[in-house]
């Protein structure tokens, strides 16, 4: 069942570019990035309550509260650098370059968490690498 919300994901991080390079043009990036804020906060609290699961914000550790805070300012950070680069450059090399946080995230991923790095991952690190090259340049 993950592959099939991975696959969701993807489909709606494609068309979030998109709209977003159409959405962005005269508007000041960062009041774009919380126009874009403010509409996923409304629906993320939306299924929050629609699945009856708010009286689990008490049972949330400080350990989790403290990764999941930091886990939100580096998803602002993120919006923010990547609104301004959509409004600065196409769609067609920004969206590439976006996506080497697969790469980042392996990287981390190994150093932090001590996942393994398999040699077909470690290949298409490499190869989205070099697409990515090869789609920017």
């Amino acid at each position: 069942m993950w592959f099939v919300f991975a696959v969701g994901s993807s489909v709606f991080a494609a068309l979030t570019s998109i709209l977003a390079k159409i959405g962005i043009d005269g508007v000041n990036s960062n009041l774009a990035t919380a126009v874009r804020t403010t509409v996923v906060l409304v629906m993320a609290w939306g299924m929050v309550f629609l699945t009856g699961t708010q009286g689990g914000v008490t049972q949330i550790g400080r350990r989790s509260w403290l990764f999941l805070i930091l886990s939100g300012l580096a998803t602002g950070a993120s919006w923010l650098c990547y609104y301004k680069a959509l409004q600065l450059g196409p769609a067609s090399k920004v969206v590439p370059i976006d996506k080497l946080s697969v790469v980042i995230t392996l990287v981390l991923a190994a150093v932090l968490l001590h996942e393994q790095v398999t040699p077909k991952s470690a290949l298409g690190c490499v190869l989205i690498g070099a697409g990515t090259l090869l789609m920017v340049l």
